[in-house]
């Protein structure tokens, strides 16, 4: 998909104007931002508003996040085992002193 971000009110009219108009094309919408199927029109549609606006916007190639594939195991356990916890108003960072959980800190340094 492409991620559209817009960055001046003219630049955010064009964006709306766009995603109203080729609605076919747009997967969602978020305002200041928009995201485009990763086709040639999509392509052709971003690429519009950035000759338009220039530095006004800007425009990144994403992809959806495959949880299973893209996310190692202990992750995905330490997400369903927070959002388990006994007492809902307990931090992260406490809710993992001594578990096998990894530590905020060691989240943060590893990239997916």
């Amino acid at each position: 998909m492409l991620l559209v971000v817009t960055y001046s009110r003219a630049a955010r009219t064009s964006l709306r104007n766009v995603c109203r108009t080729h609605d076919e094309t747009v997967v969602r919408r978020f305002g200041r931002a928009a995201l485009l199927d990763d086709t040639h029109h999509g392509a052709f549609l971003a690429l519009r508003l950035v000759e338009k606006h220039g530095a006004d916007v800007h425009v990144e190639l994403t992809r959806p996040l495959n949880e299973f594939a893209d996310v190692p195991d202990e992750v995905r356990a330490a997400a369903r085992a927070y959002e388990d916890r006994d007492s809902p108003s307990t931090p992260y960072h406490a809710f993992v002193r001594d578990t096998d959980h990894p530590s905020p800190s060691t989240l943060r340094g590893r990239h997916l």
